[in-house]
């Protein structure tokens, strides 16, 4: 069973949270608690909060055991940019671009597989 948990509009770059989510994809629940936990980055503290609320969807809604979820799919798609400006020499400006993401992250039950 498929448990899915969204954050959206977080204040990091896409390329910058992809970094972070590359280190837990495909592993399980407990495991990547742990990378997250240890990692220097910005994005690992919304990444394991939002684990952290997958976890608690499987648990409360579908009574499926912690050590039996990994991670089968983690999204890291672009939000809208927030348009700033910036002042410049002889009166002009340039535009900066604020950006956001939008995360997905999809939990899975592990099956043991027939001999």
């Amino acid at each position: 069973m498929l448990i899915t948990a969204k954050l959206r509009y977080l204040r990091i770059a896409p390329r910058k949270v992809r970094l972070v989510a590359d280190l837990i994809r495909g592993k399980k629940v407990e495991e990547a608690q742990n990378i997250l936990n240890f990692t220097v980055k910005r994005a690992a503290k919304p990444l394991l909060k939002l684990l952290k609320s997958a976890i608690a969807n499987a648990k409360n809604n579908f009574q499926l055991e912690e050590s039996n979820l990994y991670i089968s799919k983690i999204l890291v798609d672009e939000g809208p940019k927030y348009k700033r400006w910036r002042a410049r020499a002889r009166g002009r400006a340039d535009q900066i671009q604020k950006k956001t993401s939008h995360l997905t992250l999809v939990l899975d039950e592990i099956t043991k597989k027939p001999k």
